[in-house]
């Protein structure tokens, strides 16, 4: 499971995924055993089953999933997945492997970066750590210019945070959604719209326009973005400007599906014993 630090505002939301998945699990014959992730921990990261099915996200956790996976254990989504979903990570992934994403920068949070700002054309923008997911409100920051980015870069820096990535910000309809690699199943939504929120900076985009967007070529380009970044189970956020273009702007490990639980839960279930039976294309 997925300790409660690491699903501010969703713990409720998270563990009730996670449940309802194991109960889809156990009822097609599977033997569940269910660790929170200090009891993982505790295990000294160790388990005795093929499979793990995993939603943690403790640095700790983490290296050990990766341990299990190099050690021969099937684990999903695996650490390699979950640490590819950290903010630097899937930048350079998402823009590395042509995934329509933010114009982005990748700083140091001790350096001068309103030069690089007016440079690169940002104007209002997004701040969010680079080196790990986030945990507290603080952890995204929108700037409306240059001068507060920066103020907002020094902030980071005293709290510890080394490293993060600036994207640009994007007028347009922000769009969540739920998927699970190779699967029929997606879902989208307009989260301010529906009240869904974990910080609370759906505001920033507001209401939905409901502009008119290929569903199709969203459902592909996140495939091929839970391909790069190495999870099953995933959710994130995009946003569909005026001409209905999309891009990505958040790819998350193993989401809440809070929307839709109930649909989606036999799907990731069906998924884990797909893969386990080496039937994933």
């Amino acid at each position: 499971m997925r300790a409660g630090a690491y699903s501010p505002n969703h713990i409720g939301n998270d563990t009730a995924i996670f449940n309802a998945t194991v109960d889809q699990l156990r009822k097609r014959g599977c033997a569940v055993t269910i660790l929170s992730e200090d009891e993982f921990l505790a295990a000294g990261g160790k388990v005795d089953t093929p499979v793990v099915v995993a939603m943690c996200r403790q640095r700790e956790s983490i290296a050990a999933l990766q341990r299990l996976e190099d050690a021969g254990h099937l684990v999903i989504n695996s650490g390699y997945g979950i640490e590819n979903c950290t903010r630097e990570r899937m930048t350079r992934i998402l823009l590395g492997n042509g995934i329509p994403y933010p114009d982005s920068l990748i700083v140091n949070t001790n350096e001068n970066v309103r030069p690089k700002l007016e440079a690169a054309g940002f104007k209002s923008c997004w701040i969010k750590r680079g080196d790990f997911h986030a945990m507290h409100k603080e952890d995204v920051s929108y700037c409306r210019h240059a001068e507060e980015a920066q103020e907002v870069l020094q902030e980071y820096f005293y709290r510890g945070i080394n490293r993060a990535v600036i994207n640009v910000h994007l007028v347009g309809d922000l769009v969540k959604f739920y998927g699970i690699r190779g699967s029929e199943f997606f879902y989208w939504f307009y989260p301010f719209d529906e009240g869904h929120s974990k910080y609370g900076w759906e505001v920033v985009n507001g209401k939905a326009q409901g502009l008119p967007f290929d569903l199709d070529h969203l459902k592909a380009i996140c495939q091929k973005a839970a391909e790069e970044l190495n999870v099953v189970v995933y959710g994130g956020d995009c946003i569909v400007d005026a001409d209905g273009t999309v891009r990505i702007i958040d790819f998350n490990d193993w989401p809440s599906f809070a929307q839709c639980r109930v649909e989606s839960a036999p799907h990731i279930a069906k998924a884990i014993i797909r893969i386990f039976k080496g039937l994933e294309v």
